[in-house]
């Protein structure tokens, strides 16, 4: 953690003064100054989005002694609706703007002076990135240059000069201890990176990539530019890569709240060949966590899989998709898998993925603490009783949310 002599002898200093006037107790006092001492200042890039949204939650209700800023561009799935539960508080601020713009990702870091960087953002569908490769490449591998160029001019004024790190040792300005952070970069991928599973077999950290589609090439490739800045730069970095996450505040081109709209609206089902392909799913809560676990536990330049133990075949999970729902909206069951329809399979679709993240349980205690039966019901709910949400986002409507609320800021 930064802090300069001056902000340290004010802190203090004010400290004393209320000591003086309050008669408070030495270990209040102590308390303080521990928050003071360890507090940071961390850039989460799209943290309106899905996954970041929760994850901007957790940090920010988690530790109120960060200082978190939201860098989100505000696409077609970032949405500041997400956050309206936290977007007043006092330890968090958004901005608006676009990885790729080197010199405003050059301008924010000077600015703010980060401690650390989670980063996320990150063109995701698979569909679109067949239709608009490019725009892929440039967010997903330009984007994460721009970070890391960032980081690694920021941080290096702050640390020693840099030195690749020699094999077992920790890079210059890596970490003192576990969860003791100077500066760090977390980079949170993906398991498509792995390419395709058989019947059999898990992906673990050590699985070779074999990315399969534009959106999962490019995802390799800035796991292969985080990985190069370590080992070349010596910049602290982790990666996580996850499975298929679900859950609230998704955005509606994914499977499940897709499926949930449309069953809700009595539209049809459009099933991939014949449902066979088979997915690992990750309960987003439980992703987030597992990002808060890694982020202020891991090892630098350490990978970990973060892995949901629930597999389930496309057809089998919209089934059940279709059960819950018919339950929840009072109908006749299997009255929704009529709604079902097979369609063209999509170019380059993996059969199956797997995680294993065994490693994550046993060297920093995370497991899943849902079930996807469990899951999928709350996320059910939660979409039934969000209705607006869900009506302004299929609208489009949410995108007027951030011209409300920070065009006179």
């Amino acid at each position: 953690m930064k802090v300069s002599s001056s902000k340290f002898n004010e802190a203090f200093a004010e400290l004393n003064c209320i000591e003086n006037n309050t008669k408070m107790t030495s270990k209040f006092l102590n308390f303080q100054l521990y928050n003071f001492m360890n507090s940071k200042t961390i850039l989460i890039t799209g943290g309106a989005g899905f996954i970041g949204s929760h994850l901007v939650r957790l940090m920010v209700n988690k530790y109120p002694n960060y200082n978190i800023i939201n860098l989100d561009k505000l696409t077609y799935a970032g949405n500041l609706a997400n956050l309206t539960d936290i977007e007043n508080a006092p330890n968090y601020e958004f901005v608006k703007g676009d990885i790729v713009d080197a010199e405003f990702i050059h301008d924010l870091f000077d600015k703010y002076q980060f401690d650390s960087v989670i980063h996320l953002a990150a063109e995701s569908h698979v569909d679109r990135s067949i239709a608009n490769p490019m725009e892929f490449i440039m967010t997903n591998i330009v984007g994460t240059a721009n970070l890391l160029n960032a980081a690694r001019s920021i941080w290096k004024t702050l640390n020693p000069p840099l030195t690749p790190p020699k094999e077992g040792e920790l890079p210059p300005f890596g970490r003192v201890g576990v969860g003791q952070t100077s500066n760090l970069f977390y980079h949170v991928s993906t398991d498509e990176v792995y390419g395709s599973l058989g019947n059999k077999g898990m992906f673990e950290e050590t699985t070779p990539y074999d990315p399969r589609s534009p959106y999962s090439a490019s995802k390799a490739s800035s796991d292969h530019l985080v990985r190069a800045y370590y080992h070349t730069f010596g910049l602290p970095v982790v990666i996580s890569n996850c499975s298929n996450n679900y859950g609230s505040h998704q955005f509606p081109e994914k499977l499940i709240p897709l499926f949930i709209h449309n069953i809700k609206n009595n539209k049809s089902l459009p099933v991939y060949g014949k449902g066979e392909n088979i997915r690992d799913w990750l309960w987003v809560e439980d992703h987030a966590r597992a990002i808060d676990v890694i982020f202020h536990q891991a090892k630098v330049g350490e990978t970990y899989n973060i892995g949901g133990h629930n597999e389930w075949k496309n057809i089998d999970l919209i089934k059940v998709i279709c059960k819950v729902m018919d339950k929840q909206l009072g109908r006749p069951e299997g009255e929704s898998e009529k709604l079902i329809t097979y369609v063209t399979d999509r170019a380059g679709h993996d059969l199956r993925y797997a995680i294993d993240s065994t490693k994550l349980k046993n060297e920093l205690g995370w497991t899943p603490s849902l079930q996807f039966e469990e899951g999928i019901e709350k996320t059910i709910a939660w979409y039934l009783n969000n209705e607006e949400w869900l009506n302004n986002v299929t609208s489009g409507a949410y995108q007027n949310y951030y011209e409300k609320q920070y065009a006179s800021r």
